[in-house]
């Protein structure tokens, strides 16, 4: 049995609304709004980047439960937007939460389900008896390239996951994956921002993967849609994830505590692991979450969970410990285009 002992998010104050963006580029707000239901997005602050948003991810797990970070042998951090080409954010997310130096530790990349990648690495390395515990990081600082239909979405922040076997919170019943080489989204080495093919993006991309994963987890156990309480999909906007949550027989009920992108963004690494944790936030002892990731280029983990006691066991597990999803997007910083350019590194003032 191995599962979630807890977990953390982290999502900047600043935001910027699709409005701004659509207002410096001549471009129909009414359009990209309706179309993609997304109308504000988070931006990093100055001195924020996946390293610091990962590190605050971590710790704010731990916040909600006593854990030796000693214990902890793995951290895997999953991004598009590691801060160094060669310097691991992994080692030093886990000198910030004082598990090293007993502890193994890498960068993954496969787009935006990284994050998810290292949940499933964590737990092998849990089920094998490698490791006790095992923290999975999702964290992005997303890039779109100026006026480009990536810079309406793409966000900053991320989720931490600490997997184990200990009372877990949630108890991970099964996982599989759905993977193909799809060129649907590609950033070359030294380019600083992707590319996207597409007609690529929606099918055979996006709708491809999701159904293909979340379907073969169904067969693989004899569920449907209807045995769970909750579901999460990755959610580049709001339309994908609840056009195949439809497909695939879900509710909107269903999908809505975990879909938070109308006013977070696409947060990349972090979306599916976020809207996971939002779900998390609100769930009950026995409630039963079916979670599908997708990265580009391209793949699909697909997740079953169930929901168990100690999620309410406060002697063991403090849901208060830490800001919950729901918090950290109260109370917005609001910023013009100029501001988010800066904030971004867009441009760079000269001495």
């Amino acid at each position: 049995m191995v599962g979630i002992i807890t977990y953390g998010v982290y999502i900047p104050r600043f935001r910027i609304r699709v409005t701004e963006i659509a207002r410096v580029w001549g471009a129909n707000a009414e359009d990209i709004m309706g179309g993609l239901g997304v109308y504000e997005k988070s931006v990093p602050d100055l001195d924020e980047d996946t390293a610091t948003i990962a590190v605050e991810a971590a710790r704010n797990a731990l916040k909600k439960r006593r854990i030796n970070p000693q214990t902890i042998g793995a951290v895997y951090v999953g991004s598009e937007s590691h801060p160094y080409a060669v310097k691991p954010t992994a080692c030093t997310v886990g000198e910030a939460i004082g598990a090293t130096p007993a502890m193994t530790a890498a960068d993954i990349e496969f787009a935006c389900k990284a994050g998810t990648a290292g949940i499933q690495i964590c737990m092998g390395l849990v089920i094998s008896g490698i490791i006790e515990n095992g923290l999975a990081v999702g964290s992005d600082v997303s890039q779109g390239a100026p006026g480009d239909a990536l810079e309406y979405t793409a966000a900053a922040g991320g989720a931490a996951f600490l997997i184990g076997r200990e009372d877990p919170i949630a108890i991970i019943n099964r996982t599989c994956s759905f993977t193909t080489d799809t060129p649907d989204f590609w950033r070359r080495s030294g380019e600083e921002y992707p590319r996207h093919g597409g007609r690529f993006t929606g099918d055979p991309g996006y709708f491809r993967h999701v159904q293909g994963a979340a379907r073969m987890l169904m067969e693989q156990i004899s569920t449907s849609a209807q045995d769970y309480d909750y579901a999460v999909f990755h959610q580049p906007n709001a339309k994908f994830p609840r056009k195949v949550a439809q497909l695939l027989g879900f509710s909107a009920e269903q999908i809505k505590p975990g879909l938070v992108v109308p006013h977070l963004g696409n947060t990349y690494s972090g979306s599916s692991m976020i809207g996971l944790a939002a779900t998390l936030d609100v769930a009950k002892p026995g409630d039963r979450i079916f979670v599908t990731s997708f990265g580009s280029g391209a793949g699909s983990d697909a997740f079953d969970l169930q929901v168990t006691d100690m999620i309410e066991c406060r002697d063991l597990y403090n849901r208060s410990g830490a800001p919950t999803v729901e918090d950290l997007l109260k109370d917005p910083i609001y910023v013009d285009y100029a501001q988010y350019a800066k904030h971004k590194g867009k441009f760079v003032m000269q001495a």
